[in-house]
């Protein structure tokens, strides 16, 4: 692992957190509940993981956490305060909701993973010094504004890792290389890749998608972060060095204290290196930066402009004045000062969601398209609507979807503050559908819109095609039994329960003997014989296929009848044949 001559002072202290760090893994988690065996996908047990092997040389720099600075400084704590907030242990704004809201979605998602916050915020850290290596900032839905990208992964210093995603990522359609705020391999985010924003994409240069993906990337295979053995296997596959292990850890329990402000997300800080998958040093300025001497102007004259006044000809002064010293006029601004201007007032920010329409339950019948939408009202904190909010709509229920088939959907809000889901279409099954609304990267209550699925009334059953009605012993009938269910006035009955029963031949007693199933039967979800099955709904077109009828040795006459849920019904008369008695084989003459 080769380390930026820059950052050798700062390495240099690992010696000290070597020895604490299976303190340090200790105290970072809690008593662990019983552990889940780690699956086939975990890549801590893949030794050829392209991510573990060497990818970037990734900032060791550990966290300082008692920086000096005269007090009044912004950022450096004053004497006897050394536990106040400052900037060496804070993180942008944008990348601290991204890793917050990545580990909201992994104790949602892989509960038995306990993934702390912290420790994705310590891989944002020592990866991409939180997505600001060389300069880059993120834009308002957290992509950064340049792609930070790894070096080639030719074999020259670093793994050699093919090109994997015909450079969609990584520009690079020979070899694969790094990408984003934390440092994901094409052929890992392939795997791993997360929609953390909700807008539909999983973009490995989004903070909110990477932070989710390390999330999942880091839990796979069953790995509990309450189990410091876990913990530690998991870093090492991201990146299979013990430095990084403990720079890593170092950072997530500087985390872990407490001692994180929010900072506002402005640029990174520029540098002249070459992209390598790592940030400059994450600690505070051991002085404050000077500022560099101004270049005078060349000989040769005036450069053709004067100040305040780009691209303007000076006019030809008639005669020679006698210079006088520059005073500035109080009633006009000073060129030599920059003009601040007006401040810019902060764009408004969304601190509530509100309904929109009438608080009346959605109805529709199953397969069908609710009227009503989703639509909902953002707020500032003043009562003003907020426009460029972006919300993200989720259906949920037996089957419902938007009318694309997606069960997600990300809007923006319109001038008025408003956004509207699309239109939502029932599932095959009575039963609930709700759609919640919540507002993108705010932490904010959501706003839920209920409907209830109903299905038409059914007025007859008819049989589709013509099924044979007769089968041998110990196999099964040819054709399976279809039906269609519709209503009084002929139109499909979507979402009808079916249930599909067998009894001997007058049609009411049921195919048993000694409480088993005989004659024609099915296998119920147990893998068992059943003469009663509750076959399933019918689909769009009012129709069911009933799974494949059986027979076993018992010959005779018997009735399969399909019923619907309102009590319809239609009856098939059906015969097993006697089995067939071989011919006795004539003796031979002798």
């Amino acid at each position: 692992m080769k380390i930026l001559p820059t950052r050798a002072a700062s390495v240099s202290r690992q010696g000290l957190c070597t020895a604490l760090l299976v303190a340090s893994l200790t105290a970072a988690v809690g008593v662990s509940p019983p552990h889940n065996t780690a699956d086939a996908d975990d890549p801590a047990k893949d030794p050829k993981n392209p991510q573990g092997m060497p990818h970037g040389t990734p900032n060791l720099t550990l966290p300082d956490l008692r920086p000096k600075g005269r007090p009044g400084l912004p950022g450096t704590p004053g004497a006897g305060k050394e536990n106040s907030k400052d900037a060496a242990t804070g993180i942008p704004a944008t990348a601290l909701d991204a890793y917050r809201k990545a580990a909201q979605r992994a104790a949602a998602d892989m509960p038995g993973c306990h993934m702390p916050w912290e420790l994705i915020a310590g891989i944002g850290q020592v990866e991409t010094q939180h997505a600001t290596y060389n300069g880059a900032r993120m834009t308002s839905d957290g992509t950064t504004d340049k792609p930070i990208l790894g070096p080639q992964l030719d074999g020259n210093g670093f793994a050699t890792v093919k090109d994997t995603d015909q450079g969609r990522w990584d520009g690079d359609t020979v070899y694969d290389k790094a990408v984003g705020p934390t440092q994901f391999l094409p052929s890992t985010w392939a795997q791993y890749g997360a929609d953390g924003n909700g807008d539909g994409v999983k973009d490995p240069n989004n903070v909110y998608d990477a932070a989710l993906g390390t999330a999942k990337y880091l839990c796979a295979g069953g790995k509990d972060m309450n189990r410091p053995e876990d913990l530690d296997r998991a870093i090492l596959s991201y990146n299979n060095s013990r430095s990084y292990v403990n720079a890593v850890t170092e950072w997530m329990r500087a985390y872990q204290q407490g001692n994180v402000p929010s900072l506002p997300d402005v640029p990174g800080v520029p540098s002249g290196n070459t992209p390598s998958g790592n940030a400059p040093s994450g600690s505070a300025p051991s002085r404050k930066p000077q500022p560099s001497k101004p270049v005078p102007p060349s000989s040769g004259g005036s450069t053709g402009t004067t100040p305040g006044k780009p691209g303007t000809q000076p006019s030809k002064p008639e005669k020679p004045s006698k210079p006088e010293p520059n005073k500035p006029d109080p009633g006009k601004p000073d060129p030599s000062k920059p003009d601040p201007g007006k401040p810019t007032p902060p764009a408004p920010q969304p601190s509530r969601v509100e309904r929109v329409g009438s608080d009346k339950a959605w109805e529709a019948n199953a397969g069908e398209t609710f009227k009503e939408q989703a639509q909902v009202l953002v707020k500032d904190k003043s009562g003003k609507p907020v426009a460029g909010a972006r919300v993200r709509f989720v259906v949920s229920g037996d089957g419902a979807a938007f009318t694309d088939g997606a069960t997600e959907a990300t809007v923006v809000t319109g001038k008025d503050g408003t956004a509207k889901a699309p239109r939502v279409t029932a599932g095959l099954k009575i039963g609930k559908v709700k759609v919640t609304a919540t507002v993108v990267g705010r932490d904010l209550p959501a706003v839920e819109f209920a409907g209830t699925v109903s299905v038409l009334a059914a007025e007859q059953v008819d049989v589709v095609g013509k099924p044979s009605l007769q089968a041998d012993p110990n196999s099964s009938f040819a054709d399976r039994f279809t039906v269609k269910v519709l209503t009084k006035d002929g139109k499909d009955v979507i979402g009808s329960a079916i249930t599909a029963t067998v009894t001997k031949a007058d049609g009411t007693t049921p195919a048993t003997e000694n409480s088993k199933a005989v004659g024609p039967y099915f296998k119920g979800p147990d893998g068992k014989r059943t003469w009663r099955l509750e076959a399933g709904t019918t689909d769009k077109d009012g129709v069911l296929t009933l799974p494949e009828l059986l027979t076993d040795g018992k010959s005779g006459d018997y009735v399969l009848t399909v019923t619907t849920a309102d009590g319809k019904a239609r009856t098939f008369h059906l015969t097993v044949r006697a089995a067939t008695v071989p011919a006795p084989t004539p003796k031979a003459t002798p």
